[in-house]
């Protein structure tokens, strides 16, 4: 059989790489859940009419289909392309069992079917919290999810060298009222324009709004005018009332969007700024809107992003509003584990080789190592009774850092030191127990 080829798109990490993620997965859900959050998980398909009713995302799901089912059977399910949508259903379905405001947290793959490139795949990870209420939700928890998520994001940085990360936030209400102030009607039209303001640039934003929208120059220069406004505290305010557009709605906005600003410069300073070009194209988004970008690895786009949303989820009695935020856990750890920017420090979680002295022998050598484990020390026994210095060689490829020898020994293959133990008392180093993440 010949060696396949990878699936672009779905990318696979090698044993180093997968520690790295798990690592990273086990900090995120340790924040998030030292803030309340619980874990859930829902179904990987849901149907179709659920995943296209919002926003212009029909192109980018995958149908699922029996491989016997009849060639006119209809096309009824797909893969979820985010976890937001599934969740809204999860809590229409589930919302007699739920106590509100309910606080998830979700760590699962997701599947888009748009062209693979760097930091964009077909199958990746995401991490996601949201906050939901039941008719309403307090405007404190769009500072909330802010937090968490900074808070999240900077433990990455410390603990595990991750580039540090901006959030940049906007108001859909600011927006929608700006427009609405200079007599637009189709806001949500305005709104998909500018979101390509940083791919395309001002200058086709601005033909696009007066050739695809009618609108007039004078009023897509106001457009671009708010687009460019951006500042790490609040002064932002001031340049958008200097625009000389007034509507309520914009007022409600600018106050939104001052306390998320306010609250993230104490929060993290210089680690959130408004950023009034800053527009989410789906559709459901209504109130604050969220983008997160890496230092250094700007070209990979958003690497976190989110918003308020307050009509995702309805039944036709209750409405049940949210705010959430999600992190492209793939889209973070691919390129750096890529570029050997993250490895582990080991690729196996062994921390103990037990050595076999002969093939007749193995059974003590069984035993040593149960002890070992049942105290919580990762521990393997040798595959193969090779001299001892076949069976230390072994244990370096594998980064495996101690070898147990039947004499009662244990040796530091690293630095040589061989020392007398007990495998009901010894003690590696703690940064020994596990694999680790380190910078490459």
């Amino acid at each position: 059989m010949a060696r396949p080829k990878p699936l672009s798109g779905f990318p696979e990490f090698l044993p180093s790489g997968r520690v790295v993620e798990q690592r990273v997965l086990a900090s995120l859900a340790d924040t998030f859940e030292l803030h309340g959050f619980a874990s859930i998980e829902t179904r990987a398909v849901e149907p179709m009419e659920q995943l296209t009713r919002k926003g212009e995302i029909d192109k980018e799901v995958y149908v699922v289909r029996r491989l016997h089912a009849s060639a006119d059977a209809a096309d009824d399910l797909g893969l979820h392309f985010d976890l937001t949508v599934p969740f809204a259903r999860y809590v229409l379905e589930n919302s007699g069992h739920l106590v509100f405001p309910f606080r998830r947290y979700q760590l699962q793959k997701v599947w888009r079917g748009e062209r693979p490139q760097e930091g964009r795949y077909r199958e990746f990870l995401q991490a996601d919290i949201d906050v939901v209420g039941q008719d309403v939700l307090a405007e404190h928890h769009d500072v909330e999810v802010a937090r968490v998520i900074l808070e999240a994001l900077e433990k990455l940085h410390t603990e595990f060298g991750l580039p540090s990360a901006v959030m940049r936030v906007n108001n859909r209400r600011l927006a929608e009222g700006f427009y609405r102030g200079l007599g637009i009607e189709d806001h949500l039209a305005v709104l998909q324009r500018v979101d390509k303001l940083d791919k395309i640039g001002p200058e086709a934003v601005r033909g696009l709004l007066t050739g695809e929208l009618g609108l007039s120059e004078a009023v897509a220069g106001q457009c671009l005018a708010l687009a460019t406004i951006a500042s790490a505290d609040e002064s932002f305010v001031g340049r958008v009332r200097a625009l000389g557009v007034r509507h309520e709605l914009l007022d409600e906005g600018l106050e939104q969007l001052a306390a998320v600003v306010r609250a993230g410069g104490q929060i993290a300073p210089g680690r959130i700024v408004a950023d009034l070009k800053i527009a989410r194209g789906l559709d459901y988004y209504t109130g604050t809107v969220y983008e997160t970008s890496m230092d250094g690895f700007e070209h990979l786009g958003s690497i976190c992003s989110g918003g308020r949303y307050d009509s995702l989820a309805s039944d036709g009695r209750t409405t049940y509003p949210g705010v959430g935020l999600s992190i492209g856990v793939t889209r973070v750890l691919a390129p750096l584990i890529g570029k050997g920017a993250l490895a582990a420090s080991r690729i196996v979680p062994s921390c103990v080789l037990v050595a076999v002295d002969a093939e007749e022998t193995r059974a003590g050598a069984d035993a040593i190592a149960a002890r070992l484990r049942a105290r919580g020390i990762p521990c393997e026994v040798a595959a193969r009774a090779d001299r001892f210095g076949k069976q230390i060689r072994y244990a370096d490829r594998r980064g495996i850092p101690f070898v147990w020898f039947s004499t009662g020994e244990v040796k530091d293959i690293r630095s040589g030191e061989q020392v007398a133990a007990d495998p009901d008392t010894w003690e590696p180093p703690t940064a020994d127990l596990r694999p680790r993440v380190v910078r490459g």
